[in-house]
């Protein structure tokens, strides 16, 4: 306890005892408590309120004497701190004197860092302690800036080194004596060794180097220590594991004392990634240039050769590759035919196996699998492959890899285009990504140029026979007459059909007489090699145009030596032996006409002649008087039918495909003579359209279905669209198309007439027919073209025409289950007419199965007898009302 001034009286002997036990002189102890530099104070253990404080710690603190002795020693502290300073307080004994190292507060809010030195003192008989608490905030402050010093040096260490490592970086230092002086920590394990196996000195490193870059290591070296600069090269090494990799290694003089030897500090990177990233570039670019290439060729190329050809002539010159060549499948002999190459052939296809299948015990040719399993094969080293059977040949011609891909068209494999490299493994996952791709575009492109051909020949010949068809026979005709003087050669057109050919077909059906029509075709053939002097016209009647005959003799032993050829022998038909013999009608070229039209006709009205003969042949001449008779009596009577409105409509239904809801009729004109009956269109139309009568007849044809439609109207039943045929004449006559004109106006329902027009009328004055079609367009007229696939429009002149539907001639719509060119034919004729948003109409349907075959192919309508027969407008009513 502090004693007051009454304390004078008490002896040393006292005074020694009040300090052994904490007392101490109040005089002294006030002078030195209150005089001391440092901070002091004196707080109550069980209170921990100040009790007493000296003028340093209020200056220290901030707080004046009165306030000091207000507080406890808790609140100079920070809130955080109070727990572990109760717990310091509770445990402390009264042992001896203590320090540790404590965060004050001053008033001012700062906070300080004291070291405290604390002593247990009895004041007033009550435990108190007396504390000296020494400012060292700037030394923590110090100490703990040189830890973060620390701390950042270590982590800028790792982070080099963990940067290092990432980017797969080391560096060493060489003597000038070419001794290893240190390494950096990531060299060994860039390089794969260990610190025992690492080379210690440049003459070490360089026998890990590749041979053959060995001398750019020592260029580089070399060329450092004469210029004293910084110089880089790239070279590769060999790693502790056996791989190499590629070393990109910089080396620049290390800075020394005056004196001192020279030493070098060199960099070096692991760049294996980088340069197979850029060789992946470079191999990929080729590649993309290849595709480009091939593509810009797909657009132009119009025919097989040149795509073949001018591919590998780009994969050679575009793509960088060592040979290119297309292999297509011959399976009538069952190999391989190379038909195009680029490149380091040298003989190299002729070894190359090309047969399609095994041959003993020796495996089938990488080519035959491709072509068997229709997936890509790629060989990474041809050296090193057994399936290669042409290695050493591989080896002189330096090619190293190889891709062989697929060509298809459709589902179908039909060749392999082959690929070779100088390189190993040059074709990785990417590249036949997108060579796949190139082989799939060349693929539909030979898919496409076979489809386009295939029209082409439909164009111009004759699907069942391979005969020229009736309009390139013409144009045959017609390029002789025009390009051969009159007075300087002679030719005949000849035509001939077979006697009674319509009792084959009844009795062994539609298959028979085309059979014996293909077999008529093929003893032609055998008879001369100029199978463009003759063509198929239509049914079973034939043409043949003989050239440069003197006399009309001439003309009768040619035609002699064609009948003995072709009708002598009999011909075998489903087993049995069918005779058949023909009539031929003649016209002579100069002498009965001279132009293509006139002397096919002629040839014809000769032929009819000759059948309602017994000739069996005649010539045309001038003086026929019992055909012009004839003519002119049939002409009298259509034009007095016309007066007599003697002429009728049948009509022949069309219906959905799939559905078989009624969607239109056709109009069909039929000529009810009161002498003979019913007259068949063929027989009395051509004269109409002759006798420039049919323009009448179509007037009347568009007012009647106009009035039909009427009446199905007013008596309530769907009035489907009417389609009425026009002809060439008609298209072109002005009051036809006034008309027209008329009936659509007057019926005020466009979509109840449409017309339709043969396919051969688009090519007749091309310009003129394309505008009037415009015209019946725009006036809400549809228009359909008829028998499509028999006549020769030029697709160009087909996608200009202003149509809405096209019918696909009977003829392949008979030969469709039976014929499976003729099924790809009609698939092509509803895909082309799709794609020119166009609906396709079938004509002479007359089987469920030619239906179903119609309904796979997406054919939109069809019409024929499945369906109805052309019937009288009263007996068609039910069939609308059903």
């Amino acid at each position: 306890m502090l004693r007051d001034g009454s304390a004078k009286g008490s002896s040393t002997t006292d005074r020694r005892a009040d300090v052994a036990h904490g007392a101490i002189d109040v005089g002294m102890f006030a002078t030195l408590f209150e005089e001391h530099p440092l901070p002091l104070w004196i707080y109550d253990r069980a209170t921990l309120r100040f009790l007493t404080v000296n003028g340093a710690a209020c200056r220290s603190y901030g707080y004046s004497r009165e306030e000091f002795l207000r507080l406890s020693i808790v609140d100079i502290r920070p809130r955080k701190d109070i727990g572990k300073l109760r717990a310091t307080i509770k445990s402390m004994g009264a042992g001896g004197p203590r320090s540790g190292v404590w965060r004050h507060c001053r008033k001012d809010g700062t906070t300080i860092w004291v070291e405290v030195f604390s002593h247990p003192i009895n004041v007033r008989g009550r435990p108190a302690l007396f504390v000296c608490p020494m400012d060292i905030t700037e030394r923590v402050q110090a100490e703990e800036a040189q830890r973060q010093l620390t701390d950042r040096l270590q982590e800028r260490e790792r982070s080099l080194h963990y940067a290092q490592t990432m980017a797969r970086l080391a560096h060493v230092v060489t003597c000038s004596d070419g001794s290893f002086e240190s390494w950096s920590d990531t060299l060994p394990s860039l390089l794969g060794l260990t610190e025992r196996s690492m080379p210690k000195s440049a003459r070490a490193w360089m026998q890990r180097i590749v041979a053959d870059d060995r001398r750019v290591f020592r260029a580089l070296v070399i060329q450092a220590a004469r210029t004293g600069k910084r110089m880089d090269a790239e070279y590769r090494m060999l790693r502790g594991d056996g791989t190499w990799i590629h070393l990109r290694h910089a080396v620049e003089p290390v800075a020394s004392r005056r004196g001192a030897r020279r030493r070098w500090f060199s960099t070096l990177q692991d760049v294996t990634e980088r340069k197979s990233a850029e060789l992946s570039i470079r191999r990929l670019n080729r590649v993309y240039a290849v595709l480009s290439g091939i593509n810009a060729l797909i657009v132009r190329v119009r025919d097989r050769p040149t795509l073949y050809q001018e591919s590998c002539r780009i994969a050679i010159e575009v793509g960088g590759l060592q040979l290119a060549w297309f292999g297509v499948v011959d399976a009538s002999v069952r190999r391989i035919d190379v038909v195009a190459s680029a490149g380091a052939d040298q003989g190299f296809l002729e070894r190359l196996p090309r047969d399609l299948g095994e041959s003993g015990k020796r495996r089938a040719s990488l080519p035959a699998e491709v072509l068997k399993d229709g997936r890509a094969i790629v060989v990474d080293d041809l050296l090193d492959d057994a399936r290669v059977v042409l290695a050493d040949e591989a080896r002189a011609r330096g090619l190293r890899s190889a891709a062989l891909l697929p060509i298809r068209d459709a589902h179908e494999v039909i060749g392999v285009f082959a690929l070779y490299s100088s390189e190993v493994a040059f074709f990785d996952a990417t590249e036949m990504r997108l060579l796949d791709e190139l082989a799939n575009d060349i693929g539909f492109t030979i898919g496409h140029i076979t489809r386009d051909e295939r029209l082409q020949y439909l164009a111009r010949y004759d699907p069942l026979t391979g005969l020229w068809n009736r309009d390139a026979f013409r144009d045959r005709i017609d390029q002789y007459v025009r390009l051969t003087p009159r007075d300087q050669a002679m030719a005949a057109v000849v035509v001939f059909d077979i006697v009674r050919f319509h009792t084959i077909n009844n009795t062994l059906g539609q298959e028979g007489g085309d059979d014996l029509l293909r077999q008529i075709a093929a003893r032609y053939r055998t008879l001369t090699d100029d199978t463009g002097t003759a063509c198929r016209l239509v049914g079973d009647q034939f043409g043949i145009l003989l050239l440069n005959v003197s006399t009309e003799d001439d003309v009768v032993k040619a035609i002699e030596q064609y009948n003995a050829h072709i009708f002598d022998a009999p011909f075998s038909l489903f087993g049995a032996e069918v005779r058949v013999a023909a009539k031929f009608g003649i016209a002579i070229y100069p002498a009965d006409a001279v132009d293509a039209d006139s002397l096919l006709k002629d040839a014809e009205s000769a032929l009819y002649r000759a059948k309602t003969g017994l000739d069996r042949f005649l010539f045309y001449t001038q003086k026929m008087t019992d055909r012009v008779t004839e003519r002119l009596v049939l002409e009298n009577k259509l034009r007095r039918a016309l007066e007599r409105d003697e002429l009728i409509l049948h009509y022949q239904l069309k219906v959905d495909v799939d559905t078989r809801a009624i969607t239109g009729v056709e109009a069909l004109l039929r000529w009810n003579d009161p002498d003979t009956g019913l007259v068949p269109p063929q027989e009395f139309i051509p004269t109409l359209e002759e006798t420039g009568l049919i323009l009448e007849a179509g007037a009347w044809a568009l007012r009647q279905a106009r009035a039909d439609h009427r009446r199905w109207r007013r008596l309530k039943l769907p009035a489907p669209n009417i389609a009425v045929n026009v002809s060439a004449v008609q298209l072109r006559s002005a009051r036809f198309m006034e008309t027209l004109r008329e009936v659509v106006a007057g019926h005020g329902h466009a979509a109840a007439v449409s017309i339709e027009i043969t396919e051969s009328m688009l090519m007749d004055s091309v310009d003129e027919t394309m505008a009037r079609l415009a015209d019946i367009r725009r006036w809400g007229v549809q228009i359909a073209i008829d028998d499509f696939g028999t006549g020769y429009s030029s697709l160009a002149y087909l996608a200009r025409v202003p149509a809405h539907a096209l019918k696909i001639d009977r003829s392949f719509i008979a030969a469709l289950s039976t014929d499976p060119d003729t099924m790809t034919l009609v698939s092509t004729i509803v895909s082309l007419a799709h794609a020119l948003r166009l609906k396709v109409v079938a004509e002479g349907v007359e089987t469920e199965e030619q239906a179903r075959i119609l309904r796979l192919l997406k054919c939109d309508e069809m019409q024929g007898f499945l369906i109805s027969r052309p019937l009288p407008e009263e007996e068609l009513r039910p069939l609308l009302a059903a």
